[in-house]
């Protein structure tokens, strides 16, 4: 037997050379998980955002017809079942008749912004959300203005307290856990969008937690561990503060991602994502009601263009409903050109592509040869009930080797050899669980 030594390692990729007396000294033996499965050049998500019923209606038939995954993050307070929307913390009524002779400042800012929100008027949830934009783009005093502006229209009758909860730009759904669970066999991912999308960033940390908490908690109950992995917080945040709660209560959040080889580029920014020099790359792109079919296919290209791309759409309104809704041709059209294009991009969930690429990088693989086989062996310390998406691995031949099978319980299968600038390989996709591979030699080809 020839037991092989390490000389190199980078993560998910192994270079390992033969240490008997025997073995030639120009042969080397590699094995790597690709950079996207079957060796595709990049990868699409499609997401939704708010749990709109017309994207369950009209978007979600014409992906299924076409069998394309989405995520969708939903609103889970709208759900029936679901713990509903609420202020945590003092009499709100002892906190609006403060408002009268102590103005907003940064002692009392985060508990006001908390609860005006849930004053029960449109009106008011506009106060909350304008507020939270000003505070995320560093217009603090104007914050502080608006707040007191609108807690003097409550106090003085201008704007009704009824309290209830408002919902974002969609008050109205009907939509069951029973057939969120549905999508979810359908190969759809549901996720968390907060219980009522609120500005994450102005409330105070007990509510906060809330929304992210109780969010999450309904989708364990209702859908199961599986629809716990991703998020978004609303309106993309990417405050620091928000951020440093959601990490330890998500996995993954569309928001933002704490991978140093991941670049980042979010759906409001110009830049260009082929002039990264990291591994991977993030690109979200937000379809507006003004976008085009022509833009949207245009995004495509950029990710067969390169092959480190990982475009992320984000969607909200369809047809009728909802923040900058998109019609059902565009969609349609947009959804053809995506299934066109899927022998050279991988299209999946974002929570899929997440784990995917934290696999690639979390997983170690060791090797030995002896004589006609080569066994391989996968380690990683990622959770494996959770990090389940199959791998694909591209191994490396020794010279002479003509035929190869992968060897498995229910029969071997023959693998293609193909040959690039370092050599002959096979490519093979294995479960992520199958932390051992056995390759054999095939004599006569």
């Amino acid at each position: 037997m020839r037991i092989l030594n390490i000389v190199w390692r980078f993560p998910a990729v192994l270079l390992l050379t033969a240490s008997c007396a025997n073995a030639p000294t120009d042969w080397s033996q590699e094995t790597e998980i690709t950079k996207w499965p079957d060796g595709k050049n990049g990868a699409i998500s499609i997401t939704y955002d708010d749990g709109i019923i017309n994207q369950l209606t009209i978007a979600k038939p014409i992906m299924d017809s076409l069998s394309l995954p989405a995520t969708f993050f939903i609103i889970t307070g709208k759900v029936e079942g679901s713990g509903k929307g609420k202020f945590i913390g003092r009499d709100p009524k002892a906190i609006i008749a403060e408002t009268a002779t102590i103005k907003t400042d940064s002692t009392n800012f985060f508990e006001r912004a908390s609860l005006i929100a849930f004053t029960g008027n449109t009106e008011a949830e506009e106060y909350h959300a304008n507020v939270g934009s000003l505070f995320e783009a560093g217009k603090v005093a104007e914050a502080y203005k608006l707040l007191d502006e609108g807690y003097e229209k409550i106090r003085n009758g201008r704007m009704r307290d009824t309290n209830d909860v408002v919902f974002h730009n969609n008050p109205v759904d009907t939509t069951t856990w029973e057939q969120y669970k549905s999508y979810e066999k359908q190969g759809h991912e549901i996720s968390s969008h907060t219980v009522t999308h609120p500005k994450l960033a102005v409330l105070d940390e007990v509510n906060m937690r809330y929304e992210l908490e109780q969010s999450k908690a309904d989708l364990a109950k209702f859908m199961g561990e599986d629809a716990t992995f991703s998020a978004e917080g609303p309106y993309g945040t990417e405050n620091e503060r928000v951020m440093e709660y959601a990490h330890k209560i998500y996995p993954a959040l569309r928001n933002r991602m704490p991978e140093d080889w991941l670049e980042e580029i979010n759906r409001g920014s110009k830049v260009q994502p082929g002039k990264t020099q990291k591994e991977y790359v993030q690109w979200q792109r937000g379809a507006l009601s003004t976008t085009g079919i022509d833009q949207m296919k245009a995004w495509t290209d950029t990710v067969n263009a390169h092959d480190n791309i990982w475009l992320v759409l984000v969607i909200h309104g369809v047809e009728d409903y909802g923040w900058e809704p998109l019609k059902r041709e565009e969609l349609k059209q947009y959804f053809g050109d995506v299934k066109e294009n899927e022998d050279a991009v991988w299209v999946a969930t974002f929570g899929d592509v997440t784990k995917y690429l934290r696999q690639r990088k979390a997983t170690t693989i060791s090797s030995e040869l002896d004589e006609n086989e080569i066994r391989i062996t996968l380690s990683s310390d990622l959770d494996a009930s959770i990090y389940d998406i199959p791998v694909t691995l591209k191994t490396y031949l020794p010279e002479g080797w003509k035929g190869v099978s992968l060897v498995q319980e229910g029969g071997n299968r023959k693998l293609e050899v193909m040959s690039d600038s370092k050599g002959s390989y096979v490519s093979y996709s294995i479960p992520s669980a199958e932390a051992k591979v056995q390759l054999a030699r095939v004599e006569g080809n």
